[in-house]
């Protein structure tokens, strides 16, 4: 059984992926593809794994449940097993308390290599940082996070950890996988296409302008969140959209960062990876299967939640 893993990241479309992968999967497993996602993931699939402690169940056990699911789905006839979990790589409180992306890529990645085995691809999920982080923060200050204050931007603008080394620590804990990355930009919105790109397999069609899910909250809703918190809303910029937290300077240099990673990934990315951007792109458009009616993941329980969203 091929193994096939999609770490995310964050904040690039993995809800939308896990979503359609939930409402395909019939089709799916007609084809012998079977999917483990945050609803299979996050129920004591993976508990003791990531980061095992004295207080969590020892890695040895954790290891042993997963290989237990893994013959269960041989022994149903799957073929190819993808895993779509973007706390693989690490939490985004965690590269919030870094300020940086992902510190502990490798390490999580190895200990999941170790309870999977040989893993055949890792698709990962690339967006502009600027981006990035402006929807990280935006998804996190409802869950209690902080507004950042300007030393904090300061230091995510200017930290030197890109994309490029996440890959490379994807390299180091799964040196025998083929990775392949896809940019947010193109494929926010094509599930469709981000399977075909993870497994070389066809899922459902999608309305036209395929599907977007789980955006980042907008001014409105953040200043709301600041106001119950008992904060001052008028901390944030006026104005409806999306909140973009970074000075002008700030974002253009994160921008340029990421045109240094994909040219780099358009060169060949030293041999370590392979860039697949798919012509076909899709538009925004409402949820397919419909999104639940309030923002977040039902799927991904979150402590410290000091005022909900809508």
């Amino acid at each position: 059984m091929d193994i096939i893993l999609h770490p995310g990241a964050h904040r690039t479309g993995t809800t939308t992926f896990q979503s359609y992968l939930r409402g395909a999967e019939g089709a799916l497993t007609a084809q012998g593809l079977v999917a483990w996602e945050p609803r299979r993931t996050r129920k004591g699939l993976f508990h003791g794994l990531f980061d095992p402690c004295p207080c969590a169940c020892p890695t040895g056990r954790a290891e042993g449940r997963v290989r237990l699911a893994l013959s269960s789905a041989t022994r149903q006839g799957a073929k190819a097993l993808i895993v779509s979990e973007e706390n693989m790589l690490g939490t985004p409180r965690a590269c919030l308390r870094a300020r940086r992306l992902y510190p502990d890529a490798a390490t999580r990645l190895a200990r999941m290599g170790a309870a999977l085995g040989a893993v055949r691809r890792v698709v990962l999920q690339i967006r502009s940082p600027e981006m990035w982080w402006a929807s990280t923060l935006a998804f996190l200050l409802p869950r209690g996070a902080p507004l950042p204050d300007p030393s904090t931007l300061a230091t995510l603008a200017e930290a030197r950890r890109s994309w490029r080394h996440v890959i490379g620590d994807i390299r180091a804990a799964l040196p025998e996988a083929e990775i392949v990355v896809t940019p947010f930009e193109r494929l926010v919105s094509r599930p469709d296409l981000l399977l075909r790109c993870a497994t070389g397999q066809a899922g459902p069609a999608l309305p036209p302008g395929g599907i977007w899910t789980h955006r980042s909250p907008r001014l409105a809703e953040l200043r709301a969140v600041l106001a119950a918190r008992g904060e001052d809303p008028l901390r944030l910029p006026e104005g409806e959209g999306r909140w973009m937290p970074f000075t002008p300077a700030q974002a253009a240099a994160l921008r340029e960062r990421y045109s240094d990673d994909l040219f780099w990934l358009h060169a060949g990315a030293g041999g370590l990876a392979r860039l697949t951007e798919d012509p076909e792109h899709g538009e925004d458009s409402a949820a397919w299967p419909p999104a639940p009616p309030r923002r977040g993941q039902d799927d991904d329980s979150q402590t410290g939640q000091l005022a909900g969203t809508r």
